[in-house]
């Protein structure tokens, strides 16, 4: 035995494991591994450690049990980059399987609740995997391929802008409701019958903000044509023809009828209404009421009454 030795004790790999409570095997794997090298081998080739690679097990524990990998506690040892950065990039990885743990959370929550499609089951499995960036990616997606080709400089490029700028992301701890919401979202962004409806809106234009150009007071068709939803008058009836006359003039002719009808059914579509109201439950705004069937009705009238 050396001087050096005689005055720092050595450990074996066993003494070094009931020192530090970290299993011989694990030991003997940073070792081979090149995270722990032993201080040196004894005459028999056994592998001995002193204080200052006791010292650095310690170090090499706590970083994996903080959850990085062999080849990120390399580099703070071999100080090619510092403790701080390295902690710094796994908390944003921390924070993203957090969310994404939320997530899953919340979509076991709804499947345990059952009574699921084959399709929803399908896309809460989906939405469980998937990161952020790829829930975006879906929106997004759908944007391009709805609008693909269509004017980026016409007056429907509004409904398109929103639609691509709205943010659908779930919220770090999402609601049932919100998950709910973004379930359906997907189903409608994979339509292809609501992304044609979506397109036809587009193309025949609607305001800088995306508000449907119907020509007509909406005020007023909430007003008049949703209270005659709501007290069940025929569109056909006499009594419609009344409220009507409170909505567009009186005067107005046959053909000028049956053209406001067929511009405002292009923008009334329940499924789309949906859409605005879904992104708005995904971020947590006051939900508003219902206004297509109040234009539906509108339109049943006007056809009526030509």
């Amino acid at each position: 035995m050396t001087t050096e030795t005689a005055a720092q004790p050595m450990l074996t790999i066993g003494q070094l494991a009931r020192r530090s409570g970290v299993p011989v095997r694990t030991i003997r794997f940073w070792s081979d591994s090149g995270v722990l090298p032993p201080t040196d081998r004894s005459a028999g080739n056994y592998r001995r450690y002193d204080a200052t690679a006791a010292a650095r097990l310690d170090l090499v524990r706590t970083l994996r049990e903080l959850g990085l990998g062999l080849d990120d506690v390399r580099r703070v040892l071999l100080r090619e980059r510092s403790v701080e950065e390295i902690a710094a990039a796994h908390v944003s990885a921390l924070d993203s399987q957090i969310r994404t743990l939320r997530v899953q959370r919340t979509v076991c929550t709804l499947l345990a609740r059952g009574a699921r499609t084959e399709r929803e089951t399908t896309l809460m499995n989906d939405l469980a995997r998937f990161s952020a960036a790829q829930r975006q990616q879906m929106i997004d997606e759908f944007v391009d391929a709805t609008f693909a080709g269509t004017d980026p400089d016409a007056p429907g490029a509004g409904i398109a802008n929103a639609m691509r700028t709205l943010p659908a992301e779930l919220p770090d701890e999402p609601t049932a409701d919100q998950l709910e919401a973004w379930i359906e979202l997907a189903e409608l962004a994979g339509d292809p019958s609501f992304r044609t409806r979506v397109r036809e809106m587009a193309v025949a234009g609607s305001d800088a903000t995306g508000t449907p150009q119907r020509d007509v007071d909406t005020g007023l068709v909430v007003q008049h044509a949703g209270g005659a939803v709501a007290a069940g008058i025929d569109p056909a009836s006499a009594e419609a023809r009344a409220v009507l006359d409170r909505i567009v003039p009186p005067a107005t002719g046959a053909a000028a009828r049956a053209e406001l009808a067929d511009r405002i059914a292009t923008f009334t579509d329940p499924r789309v209404e949906r859409y605005w109201q879904l992104i708005g439950t995904l971020n947590g705004w006051d939900p508003f009421p219902p206004t297509v069937p109040a234009f539906q009705w509108l339109v049943d009238a006007l056809r009526a009454s030509r």
